[in-house]
């Protein structure tokens, strides 16, 4: 039977399982759209931007492990999508991103909506296919998301041209595996690599597990939940990393880095043996290279060669899948005695002891900190919490205690403003019995604020929660503090009222302007659970994030909320100054 390269693209989506697609339509993709159209087991939502789309599959993705797709058209379609593919890619988010190009025979030729596709996304996409053939669609499709789920996750592009779409083949089979000659993820763990380690661990008086976002996309919290905790030893996690091991957990020292607890940062920097679990040893975690953690001998573990001794000289490196090298690795630890760090575990709690993240409270004023606590506590923890980018995203990354992987989902790596509401929408899409709070802020809402049209069709009720500071909040932070407090276009005037903007949206509204409402403001919210609510807080514009490792310094070197100046320690690490 003889099916144009449309249809056949939709009957490859299909046999990948997929079952929603983001994407808007245009005129080098309509033959797809009138393919998909005659297909009921995939779901097509129609975003409001290109670059919603992405963010949308993006969310997806990383709530469900599965692959996110997109579906754009020529031109300005693929260019609005290439914010939403970047934020992947730095992340290491698996998608595949389709978009129509003109007829092969016009290419190059500027001709209407032409772009070349593939020469812009090249840079920020694990790999990227443009196909003038209808011949070589299946193989690429096939190609295209064993590329994006395999190895080290990613985007990939497929630039489709017009007359692909349109020409007819007989379509016979999907492969049901394929073979790429220059590609070879699976990659076997080699033993030498972790009698090094277990070596390195054994003799260890001050260790630390350091864990990224390789954890959460590589799966493998329960065996870093095994490891974490046969070994006793304390566990810090990246923004990325959060959740793959509980928060709550009394071994847990919270998030490192520039925004990192004390603790954290101090028991990085003073520690002798560091097991980098699924990291990338990104600037906002190692603050100053030459400061970097100058006592620790350090264990890299990571599915990505690459990664391995880019930006930080490590002493072992493993590479491959995170869990099996954590299987590996706590099998090999069995029956090894360990040092006893009972005296590690007394200065580390010592470190608590300063609760870096304390904040001071003032009548009449709502804090940033008291909502995410407030959030934390009206969902029990239990929510899907996405964020845009800013203050707001640290203070949800600090406040909210996430016990489980896959309930944070943010853009790390690029850190785009604008993803936090089409990403919380492709999760409520993927786990739609599950609540779903997108915190941001008046900065943030307003690049994407068009998908609450989406939201409306579809019926994904999201809880937005806006920590309105009337201020670019990360922005004028710094210009406090390192600009002499001169707030250059930090200022955001002329707002919108949000409450009649998401009512005009066909949402429900709230504005809290008083902390005694909040609490039952965010009840009412998520007893809404067929609504997307938008709470729109007013909250205290002076507010910082703290703690903070200034550019420059080490992680032994912070500023702390209610100290005038950094607070560091001596070199044996045990005194605070």
């Amino acid at each position: 039977m003889k099916l144009n390269g449309a249809q056949i693209l939709i009957n490859c989506l299909q046999k990948e399982g997929v079952s929603h697609i983001f994407g808007y339509p245009g005129g080098a993709v309509l033959h797809i759209y009138d393919a998909l159209s005659a297909c009921d087991d995939i779901t097509h939502i129609l975003v409001r931007h290109e670059q919603g789309a992405v963010h949308g599959a993006d969310g997806y993705a990383r709530v469900s492990g599965k692959c996110g797709v997109a579906l754009v058209t020529s031109g300005p379609g693929v260019t609005n999508a290439v914010t939403g593919i970047a934020t992947a890619y730095m992340d290491s988010i698996p998608i595949v991103v389709i978009s129509g190009q003109v007829s092969s025979t016009v290419i190059g030729n500027d001709a209407f909506q032409e772009v070349d596709a593939i020469g812009i996304t090249r840079s920020c996409v694990k790999h990227n296919f443009l196909v003038k053939d209808i011949n070589d669609l299946v193989n690429v499709v096939k190609k295209a998301f064993y590329i994006a789920m395999t190895g080290r996750p990613g985007p990939v592009l497929i630039d489709i041209t017009k007359d692909a779409t349109i020409a007819k083949i007989e379509f016979n089979e999907y492969p049901g595996s394929i073979n790429v000659r220059s590609y070879k993820p699976e990659i076997k763990v080699e033993m030498s690599q972790i009698d090094k380690a277990v070596e390195l661990i054994i003799q260890s008086k001050k260790p630390v597990i350091y864990s990224g976002g390789g954890s959460v996309i590589g799966n493998a919290y329960k065996t870093l939940r095994t490891f974490t905790r046969n070994a006793n030893f304390p566990i810090t996690q990246t923004l990325m990393g959060l959740g793959a091991y509980p928060a709550t957990d009394r071994q847990s020292l919270g998030m490192l880095g520039m925004h990192g607890t004390y603790e954290a940062n101090m028991t990085m920097h003073y520690s002798d043996c560091i097991i980098a679990v699924g990291v990338r040893f990104d600037d906002r975690i190692t603050g100053n290279l030459d400061k970097f953690c100058p006592y620790a001998k350090i264990i890299h573990i990571d599915i990505d060669p690459s990664s391995i001794g880019k930006t930080i000289s490590v002493d072992v490196a493993i590479i491959g899948q995170v869990n099996d090298i954590l299987s590996a690795l706590t099998q090999a630890l069995k029956d090894k005695k360990l040092t006893n760090i009972d005296k590690w575990w007394k200065q580390i709690n010592k470190w608590r002891a300063v609760d870096s993240l304390a904040y001071k409270t003032k009548d009449g004023v709502i804090k940033p900190q008291s909502v995410i606590e407030a959030l934390y506590e009206v969902t029990k923890g239990e929510a899907i919490v996405t964020s845009d980018v800013g203050q707001h995203q640290m203070w949800a990354a600090q406040y909210y205690l996430f016990d489980k992987p896959r309930r944070w989902i943010n853009s790390g790596g690029l850190g785009t403003m604008g993803f936090g509401l089409p990403a919380a929408m492709g999760a409520k899409i993927a786990m739609p019995d599950m609540d779903v709070a997108c915190v941001t802020g008046e900065g943030s809402i307003q690049m994407m604020l068009q998908e609450l049209s989406t939201m409306l069709q579809y019926n994904t009720p999201v809880k937005i929660i806006n920590l309105n500071n009337g201020y670019l909040g990360m922005v004028r932070q710094w210009q406090e503090f390192f600009y002499n407090k001169r707030y250059s276009m930090s200022y955001m005037d002329a707002l919108p009222d949000f409450v009649k903007l998401a009512e005009s949206y066909g949402h429900m509204g709230i504005k809290v302007e008083k902390e005694v409402d909040l609490m039952p403001a965010l009840v009412e919210a998520f007893k809404r659970k067929d609504r997307t609510v938008f709470v729109d807080i007013l909250t205290d514009p002076s507010e910082n994030v703290f703690p903070m490792i200034p550019s420059g310094a080490g992680h032994h070197e912070m500023l702390l909320s209610g100290h005038n100046d950094m607070v560091s320690t001596n070199d044996d690490g045990l005194n605070l100054v």
